[in-house]
């Protein structure tokens, strides 16, 4: 497929966002992955590419957590490995359906998932749980992991939100560190994800990785304003471009474009 710059003009700055986004709250490919889909590109191929510049992103975030001490790895690595046995299956699955079912699917979603994103307050109240037995924690975690790998190779959009959702409310963790735990199981599903689109040739290089730039940059600047302020900021972006996303899938359903 021929890129030209308008795909790089659209594309660029919105993944910048994206990644700012989901290095606070998550849910950045709720921005990702519309921007490359506003531009034109197919579904497969923006799913594809979309793992590219945000596995780039979750990187930096990943380490930046790491480093400010919010990942317990005793727990991350059984998540890392759950969450990238989900991811294999999801991205494969995703290959095998047709661009137009994906699009009806989104019509579905996206209302859902922006009703969620209004109601979604409790993720950021920061409050502190009890936590549970290591196995237990464990045991519902990798649980969490595998079913959101599989949710995020396959599509993607919101895992970063409602894997803080999960962690928090049924792993009981408190959000620092369900954030933490999040990044490492987001970077194992869009590595194994990536994987499988590299190998099906749907990846666009070039404007993944001009992309990908813009999510490290949003993502280290985000992994810096990890506060409550950041999260309410993310709220009304994300609603915007859905909005925007919806509006253009239906009228690509209904051939007005």
């Amino acid at each position: 497929m021929e890129l030209t710059f308008f795909h790089f003009l659209i594309v660029c700055p919105l993944v910048g966002i994206a990644g700012f986004i989901d290095a606070i709250a998550g849910g950045g490919g709720l921005i990702s992955l519309p921007a490359y889909l506003i531009s034109g590109l197919p579904v497969h191929t923006s799913i594809a590419t979309n793992k590219l510049s945000s596995s780039m992103g979750t990187t930096v975030a990943t380490a930046k957590y790491a480093l400010s001490g919010y990942i317990d790895w005793h727990l991350g690595v059984f998540c890392a490995a759950a969450s990238l046995l989900g991811a294999s299956l999801g991205a494969n699955l995703a290959l095998l359906i047709s661009d137009s079912v994906f699009r009806v699917l989104m019509l579905i979603i996206l209302p859902l998932t922006a009703l969620y994103v209004l109601r979604k307050k409790e993720l950021f109240s920061g409050e502190n749980r009890k936590d549970l037995p290591f196995l237990h924690a464990v045991a519902l975690s990798s649980a969490v992991a595998f079913a959101l790998g599989m949710y995020d190779g396959f599509y993607g959009p919101g895992t970063g939100t409602f894997l803080i959702l999960l962690l928090t409310r049924f792993a009981h963790m408190e959000l620092h560190r369900a954030n933490g735990i999040t990044k490492v199981i987001n970077l194992a599903s869009n590595l194994a994800s990536l994987t499988v689109y590299l190998l099906s040739g749907q990846v666009l290089l070039l404007l993944g990785l001009c992309a990908g730039v813009f999510s490290v940059l949003g993502n280290y600047l985000g992994s810096r304003c990890f506060t409550q302020k950041g999260a309410a900021i993310a709220r009304p972006v994300i609603l915007i471009v859905l909005t925007v996303f919806f509006i253009r899938t239906l009228l690509e359903l209904c051939g007005v474009l």
